[in-house]
């Protein structure tokens, strides 16, 4: 759960020219300001030293899991728990532990192919395997993959109909994070669900961050999830687990996605810690996370008004308001402008309000943005302290 994200928080703001020693410094000045911080809008566990992560773990364990049961082998023991834990609260018959996401859609996008007779995947560019995952689909898949729209938001069932291209699987990004974490409507994405089973084709939903969804849609995850084919879920963006994910669907689905993950090199000999934090993830975020929804547009609102009453020369807060606990900010600043105003702000008066800032991808430049969650410590702040927040923030950026 985190704000501009693992892979900002990785990279140099500026895009990579600066060197990746002075990088790392301003990294590590980063997680210090944030560790030292009495207010934040959340507290990852990747932000943790390794001691307090392993102790964390060690800690919350015993509450979800019989800690005298043999460790994990291949996947049996704590790893198929988990599984069975997953797929009955999705409501699908099976599930299947995944060490990463883009492992786990290429194999569940890779077996809808075989089954359909066509390799071709209609998704958003915005989608993670467009964007983040170096050509997957295509270099190692073999699929090849078309765009019913190009517009920030999830298509519609319009663009689904009018697609020239035939396709096997419609893959929708719930929420399209790179887009704010927009999601549709329920009717418009029922709509889109039905014009693709019009078109003969299979509905794989990447549901990395499914689990925030419900206050949106106003339905339970499994109504959600049970309108797509298969779905893949994180265990560690929303439920701030280690790492992995699960792909659930049929049961024969599934069986088959076990065999292509042992070729693409899945089947990891031990995974007890991922698996042990997944269900502490399950047990603790899963039932907070409407709250976290709740709050957040509070806290998008008080962040409207506090740029507002700072005469910021431009801002957007979007979208407004936030369809999760996540959503984005956007000022017409450089990322390291903002980056030393946010860790400034963090290291002087001890509240972060900003994370990380970087270049926006498109359009003018001179445009930045940062990616916002509210998680349990936000839930402490109120539309005052927000506004307070921004305030002080604005006074830490160059005049003009």
């Amino acid at each position: 759960m985190e704000e501009t994200n693992e892979r900002t928080e990785q990279a140099p703001a500026d895009g990579g020219k600066t060197d990746e020693k002075t990088a790392d410094t301003m990294r590590r000045r980063r997680l210090a300001a944030w560790q030292a911080s009495e207010r934040v809008l959340t507290r990852p566990g990747m932000n943790q030293r390794l001691g307090e992560r392993l102790a964390a773990l060690a800690a919350d364990a015993e509450s979800v899991h019989d800690l005298d049961e043999w460790t994990d082998l291949y996947g049996n023991g704590v790893v198929a728990e988990l599984e069975r834990r997953v797929a009955s609260l999705l409501g699908f018959p099976a599930a299947a532990f995944f060490p990463t996401g883009t492992m786990a859609q290429q194999v569940a996008l890779r077996c809808w192919a075989g089954r359909t007779g066509n390799a071709t995947v209609a998704l958003h560019p915005l989608a993670h395997p467009e964007v983040h995952e170096g050509g997957a689909l295509s270099a190692v898949s073999g699929l090849r993959t078309v765009h019913p729209t190009t517009e920030p938001r999830l298509p519609t069932a319009e663009e689904i109909q009018d697609l020239a291209d035939p396709f096997g699987t419609l893959m929708l990004e719930l929420p399209l994070r790179d887009a704010g974490f927009v999601l549709p409507s329920w009717d418009e994405l029922v709509a889109v669900v039905d014009a693709a089973r019009e078109r003969d084709a299979v509905v794989h939903f990447d549901g990395a961050r499914l689990w925030e969804c419900e206050p949106h849609f106003g339905r339970t995850r499994a109504e959600i999830a049970g309108l797509a084919d298969s779905v893949y879920v994180s265990f560690y963006k929303s439920l701030d687990g280690l790492s992995g994910g699960a792909l659930a669907g049929p049961r024969e689905l599934v069986e088959e996605a076990r065999v292509w993950r042992h070729r693409y090199g899945g089947q990891l000999f031990q995974q007890f810690p991922a698996a042990l934090s997944a269900l502490v993830g399950l047990e603790r975020e899963l039932p907070r996370l409407p709250s976290y929804v709740a709050h957040a547009r509070v806290v998008a609102a008080a962040l409207t008004e506090g740029f507002a009453a700072s005469a910021a020369p431009w801002f957007r807060v979007h979208p407004d308001p936030p369809h999760t606990h996540q959503f984005q900010v956007w000022l017409p600043y450089a990322p390291e402008v903002l980056n030393e105003a946010a860790v400034r702000q963090a290291e002087e008066t001890k509240t972060a309000l900003f994370r990380v800032w970087a270049a926006a991808p498109a359009g003018p430049p001179g445009l930045s943005y940062t990616e916002v969650t509210v998680t349990e410590p936000g839930l402490e702040w109120t539309a005052e302290d927000v506004r307070a927040a921004v305030t002080d923030f604005t006074t830490r950026l160059p005049a003009g």
